[in-house]
Parts: structure tokens; sequence; C-alpha cells
């Protein structure tokens, strides 16, 4: 895999070496594991990447699967934890286990 951009000057002149990119516009070093190679990435509503531990709040009114409950816009989600599935976050409201699509939150 190449990195695609670098993160100090946002120029894709990338120069690949066997442990990490370096820019070939500004000199910036970094190392592999950091770029795309580390796994899958979960970005919010908004486009900001998400991590485990992180606090996010619902951006509009949700209706849980199977009865008349719905969670409200707003609603946070404290220590959320990433998971490769359909549903990406999995998190706990008010003491129930929930899984969200990263597509309906945002980072508080």
């Amino acid at each position: 895999m190449t990195a695609s951009t670098c993160p100090v000057c946002t120029l894709d002149d990338i120069l690949q070496h066997s442990d990490h990119w370096e820019c070939s516009t500004c000199g910036h070093e970094w190392p592999r594991e950091d770029a795309a190679e580390s796994g899958f990435v979960v970005k919010d509503a908004h486009g900001t990447v998400l991590a485990d531990g992180h606090t996010v709040v619902l951006i509009k009114d949700l209706k849980l699967r199977g009865g008349s409950v719905v969670l409200k816009g707003g609603t946070k989600a404290k220590n959320i934890r990433l998971v490769d599935k359909d549903h990406d976050i999995d998190c706990k409201i008010d003491g129930t286990a929930m899984a969200l699509k990263s597509c309906f939150v945002k980072k508080a």
C-alpha cells in the first residue's frame, strides 16, 4: 500500500521506504504503521475519524428496531468501541448496549 498524502504539507509526492514514508516536498517522515495499513477507519457524519473510547452524539432521532422506543438526537454515547461490522460502533446508551452506524453520529 502507499500513503496518499503527506500529513504536514498535504502534497502527494511520497517516497516509500521499508519502515517509513517520506515526503519528497517538505522532508517530513512518518512510520508506515500510521498509514492506511493499520486497519479500518471509521468516520462520523462530518468526516472526523473516530477511535475507541471517544464520546459521540446522535445527530438525528433513531427508532429502535422491534419497538416504539426512539433515541433522541443529541443523546451521548460515551466510551465507544469500534467494530468491523455493518453497524460499526458498539456502545451503551442509558445502560443499554447498542450498535450504531457511524453516519448517524458526530464526535463530541
